[in-house]
C-alpha cells in the first residue's frame, strides 16, 4: 500500500474509529465528547494531503474488489470529491465541538448514541466524496440515509417519529426506484460506473432517452430535495440543532447535490448534456424549486423552518448549475457546495444558541435580543449575506458564476430567477437580525451562557468571509473539474 493510499484509508476509517470510541468511552463523558473534535481533525488533515495530491495530478485510490466487468468496489478520488471531502471533514470539527456545547446545554438524554450515529454518518459522507464509481457512491448513499434516521428521530416524540418514517419513506423509495435503476441503466449501455472525466454515456445514445436516465437521477437523489420531493426536509427539523447542521451543512443534502453535480460531470459530461439541450426541463424545475420554497421561507416564524426551506432553495442553486452544463455553471455549483455550507452551519449554529441560550424558536419573540447575544446575531448576519451574495462574502463568487453560466448556457432570463431570489433573501434572512437589533424587547430574556455554543458560528462565519479572498485556493480543485 502506497502512503497516498494509507491517507485515504485513514480518512476513510477515522470517523467509525471515532464512532467505536464514543461507545468505549460511553461511561467518561469528557473522553466521549472529545472524540468527534479529535476525529475531525485527523480527518480534514488527510484531507488536505489528499486535495494537495490531487492538485499536484496524482491518482489516489483504493479498489477493494471487482465483482463484474465494469463494476468494483473501489474509491477513487475525484477534483469534485476532494472539494466535498474537504467541506464535510473541515466543518466536522466544529460540528462536533457545537454538539458538546447544544447536548450538554439542553441536557439532552441519549448523548452516546447521539455522537455514535454522527460519526458514521461523516464516515458516510467521506466515502460518497472519495468514491470511484456509481455503485460505490449509492451503497454509501444508503448508508448516509440510515445512519442518519437515528438522528432524524432522536427525541423519540411523536413529531420525531412521523418526521423519520417520511425521512425514510421518502429517502429510500426514491433511491431504490430511481437511483439504483438509473444506475444499472448505465451500466448496461455505457458497460462500466467508473466516474471519468468528460462522462461515461455513450455519444450514440438516443438523445429522446437522456431526459428520461437524468430525471431518474435527479428525482432519485432525493437528498437534492426538488419540489415536489423536499418534503422530508422541513419535517427533519424536529431533530435537534446539531442535526439540523449535519442535514442542510456537513452531510446529507450537500451528499445528494454532490452526487447529482458528479453524475453530470462524470456520467453525462458537461458537453452532451449542453449540447443535446435534455437539461433544460431541469433547469426550469431548478428556478421553480428556488423561488417557491424561498416564498415560503419567509411565511415561516419558526427559525429553524425558515432556514430549512432556505436550504431547499439553496440547493437548487447546485441543481440550477449541473442542469445549464456550461464551464462556469458548473465551477459555480461546485463553489456553491463550500460556500453554502459554511454560511447555513453558521446560520443553524445560531439557530441552536439561540434556542440554547435565550429559549427562543420563533422570529417574532426576537425583538431586542440582539443586545443580549451580540455575537451571534453579527455571526448570522455575516452568514446570511453570504447566502445573499454579497461581496466581501464567499457566496458572491459562486452566484457570479452561476450568473456567467446562465448567460453562456443561452437562457439569460436565469439571470431574473437569481436577481429575485436574492432579493427574497434579504427578507428572509435579515429579518431576524434586524428584529434583534432594531426592535424593542417584549419581554424580559433569561440568558445562559453556553460558550461552546457560541465561538463555532464565530469560526464558520469568518470563514465565509476568508473565502472571498481565498477563491482561488478553492478554483484549483474546480478547474480540474471543469477543464477539457
Amino acid at each position: 500500500m502506497s502512503s497516498l493510499q494509507l491517507i485515504l484509508a485513514i480518512s476513510l476509517a477515522t470517523p467509525l474509529i471515532s464512532a467505536l470510541a464514543v461507545l468505549l468511552f460511553h461511561k467518561n463523558k469528557n473522553l466521549r465528547d472529545i472524540c468527534g473534535p479529535i476525529g475531525g481533525i485527523i480527518t480534514f488533515t488527510t484531507a488536505i494531503v489528499i486535495a494537495l495530491a490531487i492538485i499536484d495530478g496524482q491518482v489516489v485510490s483504493i479498489t477493494l474488489w471487482h465483482i463484474a466487468p465494469g463494476i468494483e468496489l473501489s474509491f477513487r478520488v475525484t477534483a469534485l470529491g476532494t472539494l466535498f471531502g474537504l467541506v464535510a471533514s473541515g466543518l466536522w470539527i466544529l460540528a462536533s465541538i457545537y454538539s458538546v456545547g447544544y447536548m450538554r446545554g439542553s441536557k439532552d438524554k441519549n448523548q452516546t448514541r447521539f455522537n455514535f450515529y454522527y460519526a458514521v454518518a461523516i464516515h458516510a459522507a467521506m466515502a460518497i466524496s472519495y468514491s470511484g464509481n456509481l455503485m460505490m457512491l449509492f451503497i454509501f448513499y444508503e448508508v448516509l440515509t440510515f445512519s442518519t434516521y437515528p438522528l432524524v428521530t432522536h427525541n423519540q416524540t411523536k413529531s420525531a417519529k412521523d418526521a423519520g418514517r417520511l425521512y425514510m419513506g421518502i429517502l429510500v423509495s426514491t433511491s431504490l426506484l430511481l437511483f439504483l435503476p438509473a444506475i444499472l441503466w448505465v451500466w448496461v449501455v455505457s458497460g462500466t460506473l467508473n466516474l471519468t472525466r468528460g462522462g461515461i454515456i455513450p455519444v450514440d445514445f438516443p438523445s429522446y432517452l437522456l431526459p428520461i436516465l437524468l430525471a431518474m437521477f435527479a428525482f432519485g437523489i432525493g437528498k437534492a430535495a426538488l419540489i415536489p420531493i423536499h418534503r422530508w426536509l422541513p419535517a427533519a427539523m424536529v431533530a435537534p440543532t446539531p442535526v439540523s447542521a449535519l442535514l442542510h451543512a456537513v452531510a446529507v443534502v450537500k451528499a445528494g447535490v454532490f452526487s447529482f453535480l458528479t453524475i453530470v460531470v462524470y456520467v453525462f459530461g458537461t458537453e452532451l448534456l449542453s449540447s443535446s439541450g435534455s437539461a433544460v426541463w431541469l433547469v426550469w424545475l431548478a428556478a421553480f424549486t428556488i423561488l417557491v420554497s424561498s416564498i415560503i421561507a419567509i411565511t415561516k416564524d419558526d427559525l429553524k423552518a425558515r432556514l430549512a426551506y432556505s436550504t431547499i432553495s439553496q440547493l437548487s442553486y447546485i441543481v440550477l448549475g449541473g442542469a445549464l452544463a456550461t464551464y462556469a455553471a458548473i465551477e459555480g455549483a461546485a463553489l456553491h457546495i463550500v460556500m453554502h455550507a459554511t454560511a447555513k452551519i453558521t446560520l443553524f449554529f445560531c439557530a441552536g444558541a439561540i434556542y440554547v441560550n435565550a429559549h427562543i424558536k420563533k422570529i417574532s419573540e426576537l425583538d431586542g435580543l440582539g443586545t443580549r447575544l451580540p455575537h451571534i446575531f453579527i455571526a448570522f448576519f455575516i452568514a446570511s449575506l453570504s447566502i445573499i451574495g454579497i461581496p466581501p462574502l464567499g457566496g458572491s463568487w459562486s452566484k457570479f458564476l452561476l450568473m456567467v453560466g446562465s448567460v453562456d448556457s443561452g437562457i439569460p432570463l436565469i439571470l431574473g430567477v437569481l436577481a429575485v431570489s436574492s432579493l427574497l433573501n434579504v427578507y428572509y434572512l435579515l429579518e431576524p437580525c434586524a428584529r434583534a437589533f432594531f426592535k424593542p424587547a417584549q419581554k424580559e430574556f433569561h440568558i445562559e451562557n453556553h460558550t461552546l455554543t457560541i465561538f463555532p458560528p464565530l469560526i464558520t462565519a469568518t470563514l465565509s468571509l476568508l473565502l472571498f479572498f481565498a477563491v482561488d485556493w478553492v478554483r484549483l480543485l474546480t478547474n480540474l473539474m471543469v477543464m477539457p
